[in-house]
C-alpha cells in the first residue's frame, strides 16, 4: 500500500489502522481489497469519509491512495512523505502542526 497526504487545515482528527486492504479510517470501515490491477476507484465513490482524495488505484499490485490530513496551524504546510507498504495496525501519521520556527 501506497498513502500519500494532501494537508488539509481544518481542525479535526485523523485516526488510521490497516489491516490488509482494508483502512479503518476514523472508526469506518473501508475494504480497498475490491480494487483490482489498474481499477481506478474516483473519489466520489467514497461517500462516508471526505479524507479521502482523489484517485484510489491498484499498480504493480500495490494499493496507491491519498488521504487528506488535517492541520489547524495557518500558514503554507508541505506535504509529508507517503507511506509505503506500511505494516498492518494503528498507522502512526505526521503531525501537521508543529511550532514553527521564529526568527530572531
Amino acid at each position: 500500500m501506497h498513502i500519500s497526504f494532501s494537508p488539509q487545515l481544518r481542525n479535526d482528527a485523523l485516526t488510521i489502522s490497516k489491516s490488509g486492504d482494508v483502512l479503518t479510517i476514523n472508526g469506518k470501515v473501508f475494504d480497498f481489497s475490491v480494487v483490482g490491477e489498474g481499477d481506478d476507484l474516483p473519489e466520489v465513490a467514497i461517500v462516508e469519509s471526505d479524507f479521502v482524495e482523489g484517485i484510489t488505484t491498484r499498480v504493480d499490485g500495490r494499493l496507491h491512495i491519498t488521504l487528506r490530513l488535517p492541520y489547524s496551524r495557518g500558514g503554507h504546510v508541505e506535504a509529508p512523505p507517503p507511506l509505503i507498504d506500511p505494516s498492518d495496525g494503528v498507522l502512526a501519521l505526521p503531525s501537521l502542526d508543529e511550532e514553527l520556527p521564529h526568527a530572531d
